[in-house]
């Protein structure tokens, strides 16, 4: 049994200082916010490119958390704060399926060259900070099954899970053949407070939350039969917590997945229904969205729950009404 098993880390880490990348977007920013509450000197990183997730919105009212805008790989930046920092949350990159197959360099170069020259900016400056990186489910593709393992095959269906996984693949590669402490949280959907609404690019829950909320029509593709595990964030944020308090971990992967399984409508009837107000509609599936949808899959994540004895805690209604009530009095900062 793992040492701290019915511990989230956040006592490990307080009095560290800890460095978040992506800090000002949806999971960085809720990482930042319990981190500095568990005591820990938070600085945060964001590039705030255009149209990705990062809002200075999410950390405006967050007193004692440095931020920094920066890309991660400019060295001139990263350098200093890595050599004065314990630990490291590596969640800077792209998410969007769409925008990679539109613009698949621009994808590229965040989450495959930049997560290489920081990986070698720490490996030259700092080779002992321990480093949790975020990855994706997305890189298991159209799975055999419909509950993927880590053991699972690797089939990335778009440009940004070609590059998510060569990140995944480069963090692993530097615990195994330099002696690293990085370790690798496959993360399933994940929704919560803080998470961008401008578009319908990042993932469909947000975007459902906020058509609810201005009383407009949620378009679902196919029959909406289609189901995903959906984790809350704050079960997440645990999750990363926990693996980074135990450097036994180092080298090793996890899925970050659910319980909490809903099909895409039900999602959209919930929305609805906590909104008080909105519609759904079905349309058939536009082309470009069916090269690119993986069909019904949750992540098995007992290798984690072994390991640490994380459990997700947080099922799709409370995480939902917790979600919309953020967004109600402050929905136009996130538009």
């Amino acid at each position: 049994m793992a040492e701290g098993l019915h511990s989230d880390g956040r006592s490990a880490l307080a009095g560290s200082a800890v460095l978040v990348t992506g800090g000002l977007g949806f999971i960085g920013s809720n990482l930042a916010i319990a981190l500095r509450d568990a005591g820990a000197k938070v600085t945060v990183v964001d590039s705030l490119s255009a149209g990705d997730g990062g809002n200075r919105e999410n950390l405006r009212a967050e007193a004692n958390i440095e931020i920094v805008v920066a890309d991660i790989a400019q060295n001139e930046v990263i350098v200093p704060l890595i050599e004065r920092c314990d630990f490291a949350f590596n969640l800077s990159g792209k998410v969007s399926h769409i925008d990679s197959v539109n613009d698949p360099l621009a994808d590229l170069h965040a989450n495959a060259t930049s997560q290489l020259r920081f990986l070698e900016s720490c490996r030259r400056h700092k080779p002992s900070l321990p480093i949790i990186y975020t990855s994706t489910r997305q890189i298991y593709g159209k799975a055999d099954t419909t509950t993927v393992t880590e053991d699972s095959p690797i089939r990335p269906i778009d440009p940004n899970g070609i590059s998510k996984f060569a990140a995944d693949a480069y963090h692993r590669m530097f615990a195994r053949d330099f002696g690293m402490r990085t370790a690798v949280l496959r993360l399933t959907n994940t929704s919560g407070p803080r998470q961008l609404l401008a578009h319908n690019r990042q993932g469909f829950i947000p975007w459902f939350i906020r058509t609810a909320l201005e009383a407009g029509e949620i378009t679902i593709y196919g029959d909406g039969r289609q189901t995903r595990d959906i984790a809350y964030v704050d079960d997440v944020v645990d999750a990363m917590l926990r693996v980074a308090r135990l450097p036994e971990l180092s080298g090793q992967v996890f899925n970050v997945g659910s319980p909490f399984i809903h099909s895409v409508a039900e999602v959209a009837e919930l929305a609805v229904e906590l909104a008080g107000r909105g519609r759904l509609r079905l349309i058939p599936f536009p082309e470009e969205k069916k090269k690119i949808d993986v069909g019904s899959v949750a992540c098995d994540y007992a290798a984690i729950t072994r390991a640490t004895g994380w459990l997700p805690k947080t099922g799709l209604r409370e995480g939902m009404a917790r979600t919309i009530e953020f967004y109600r009095p402050r929905l136009a900062a996130y538009l």
